[in-house]
């Protein structure tokens, strides 16, 4: 039997990715997909690369309907607006993922600051899974609301948590460059994200403001214990999809006397091993010994990590697809662990 699965907010490359990847998913279908201002058309007007494959009208969002229909909602709505939806369908019996920032972060204060919004479900933020199997799988696995990851977090905290875990980097000096495709900035026309204006042009945005900072100590903290300190800046490329993270990080004291007096590769090598133990029972996660580029994980669900040692510091970097494994793709495989499916149903 497969799952019915709604789709909430369909209009943005999110939720064209969610149905794109549902299309040949063996255990779940697309039931219902809402988009206010298209209701009553067919999904493939809004995305054309669907026609032929998806023949879905787009709805109003209601969530009785949901809850008799389906077994699961996707909700790929705005902040603040998601947390209200997200209440409605789980009164209703539905399982949720939520691509939001509305469940992820612990402190109900941090979100409030960071976000300049009263949240609307108050009482479940600290309390629901962070969408991350690697290291959330058992509670991912029972939940009935999961917090999709961002995808910047994404890409800094895979290769982050187990080093900090391990005591093997210092916590207190991490510099973070990442650098998007311009379908992170979603679908709605700006003058900031128009081809004339991303195009040969790189530039740095939300310098010290940007909300996934927030993101990326929390659960860094959460999941290795303790406390960190990070310097993110965030830039647009003028590439459609994608992300490269490169972090720059000091040893610490334990594994710089480890590597003293021994092979220069020693940190280098030490790093590789801990993320190779760590992830070794994660489909998606691959230490690699060469250069990780967006275009080696384009498409796919996977993460490439790798570092290499500068001087005093060494330079960890991730590549990630920010429209997969940085939010459809992981919604996919989080929904695979919530009904028992295996990792790599529908992403293989």
């Amino acid at each position: 039997m497969s799952l019915s699965v709604a789709l909430i907010g369909a209009t943005g490359y999110t939720g064209l990715e969610v149905a794109r990847l549902l299309t040949h998913h063996p255990h779940a279908e697309l039931a219902i997909a809402t988009a206010r201002a298209e209701a009553g058309n067919p999904i493939a007007s809004v995305h054309p690369s669907l026609a032929g494959r998806l023949d879905l009208e787009l709805e109003e969002l209601d969530p009785v309907r949901i809850g008799k229909r389906c077994d699961v909602a996707m909700c790929c709505l705005p902040h603040a607006a998601s947390a209200e939806t997200v209440k409605q369908l789980v009164d209703v019996g539905v399982r949720v993922i939520d691509f939001s920032a509305d469940f992820r972060l612990s402190s109900l204060s941090v979100y409030e600051s960071w976000y300049g919004v009263k949240h609307p479900w108050p009482e479940r933020v600290g309390k629901t899974v962070y969408g991350l199997p690697e290291f959330f799988a058992e509670e991912i696995a029972g939940a009935d609301v999961v917090a999709n990851p961002g995808c910047y977090p994404t890409s800094a905290i895979l290769p982050l948590a187990p080093l900090i875990r391990q005591g093997l980097i210092r916590g207190d000096d991490i510099i973070i460059d990442s650098k998007s495709g311009v379908s992170g900035a979603g679908r709605s026309a700006k003058v900031g994200t128009l081809y004339c204006e991303t195009n040969e042009s790189i530039a740095a945005y939300s310098v010290g403001c940007h909300r996934h900072q927030p993101e990326i100590e929390d659960l860094v903290g959460r999941i290795a214990g303790p406390e960190i300190e990070v310097l993110f800046t965030p830039h647009l490329t003028p590439m459609s999809r994608g992300i490269l993270s490169t972090i720059y990080v000091r040893p610490s004291e334990g594994l710089a006397a480890e590597s003293a007096g021994g092979s220069s590769d020693a940190a280098v090598d030490r790093v590789m091993q801990c993320w190779r133990d760590c992830y070794a029972d994660s489909p998606f996660v691959t230490p690699v010994d060469h250069l990780p580029a967006t275009a080696h994980v384009a498409g796919t669900n996977y993460v490439q990590m790798s570092v290499r040692r500068s001087g005093e510091r060494l330079v960890l970097l991730s590549a990630i697809d920010n429209l997969s494994k940085g939010a459809s793709g992981a919604a996919v495989q989080n929904m695979n662990v919530m009904f028992g499916y295996d990792q790599q149903s529908g992403l293989g």
